[in-house]
């Protein structure tokens, strides 16, 4: 299978291989199958994503992180909805396995969308949206009438401010209650982006920085903190390799490098 990708659409690829490296460990992070079985059907020069076994941590600990918070929102709701924003070629709806009460969707480009249809299986309640994720339409076809799950991971620094905080509002105005989980980059971050080489390679450009939860809560009516930590503090750091505890230590000394990067959660 051959894919042709470009810009924001193309880093995907180099977050599934991180995967399906992780799942070729004696001891992996996620675990995830279903990538290393996407990997194997894709006809693609891996060597251009520039994930290697030793970077791979980076993409699987976070992927660990949201399936955390996002597995005990769907013990405490099983009947809900989940919407995954921005969802590329990542398989959490499989790993996850939510219940027969939970409605899934993902929403992505329709290229990407019509790669995932090649690559997953269909499954009952689950459901794919061709969109981006910043145009406002695409959420009228998702019933309003239950809690929501919405849940972008590796999104947020490729939107514009304007166009991430209106994407916030519109869930916010559409569903009665549910919770946002997102990750994202400080504008050091951002203003750091030439360092990454995923980023580089792909020829993107990153765009929102957020330096803290008073950028969501004091522009989003409504919505709450639960919870906001550097991937050094989350319970999936604990089975990185002791080269990245060691590089953890050192950052976290310094507050500006510790929150670089961050896991956003919130109530509304």
């Amino acid at each position: 299978m051959d894919v042709d990708l470009h810009g924001p659409p193309q880093t995907m690829l180099a977050t599934l291989y991180a995967k399906a490296l992780d799942a070729q460990r004696e001891q992996p992070i996620l675990g995830d199958v279903w990538a290393a079985e996407a990997v194997a059907r894709i006809d693609y020069d891996w060597s251009q994503t520039t994930i290697t076994d030793r970077t791979s941590p980076s993409v699987t600990t976070r992927s660990l992180h949201f399936d955390i918070w996002a597995r005990q929102f769907l013990a405490r709701h099983d009947c809900a909805v989940v919407v995954h924003l921005g969802a590329g070629l990542d398989s959490r709806v499989y790993r996850l396995d939510p219940g027969p009460g939970v409605e899934w969707y993902d929403v992505d480009y329709p290229s990407i969308m019509a790669l995932r249809e090649q690559l997953y299986p269909p499954r009952p309640h689950y459901h794919r949206i061709a969109a981006s994720v910043t145009e406002p339409g695409w959420l009228d076809q998702i019933p309003a009438d239950r809690r929501v799950l919405a849940l972008g991971e590796g999104l947020t620094m490729y939107l514009t401010e304007p166009d991430g905080l209106a994407l916030l509002r519109r869930i916010v105005d559409r569903f009665p209650s549910g919770e946002l989980q997102f990750d994202a980059f400080s504008r050091l971050g951002i203003r750091s982006q030439w360092l990454n080489s995923v980023v580089r390679r792909s020829g993107s450009t990153l765009h929102w920085g957020i330096d803290g939860p008073r950028d969501i809560v004091d522009a989003v009516p409504g919505v709450r903190l639960l919870a906001w930590v550097s991937p050094f503090e989350s319970p999936s750091f604990h089975a990185v390799p002791r080269e990245y505890r060691v590089m953890a230590r050192v950052m976290s000394a310094i507050p500006a490098l510790k929150m670089m990067a961050q896991y956003h959660r919130y109530a509304f």
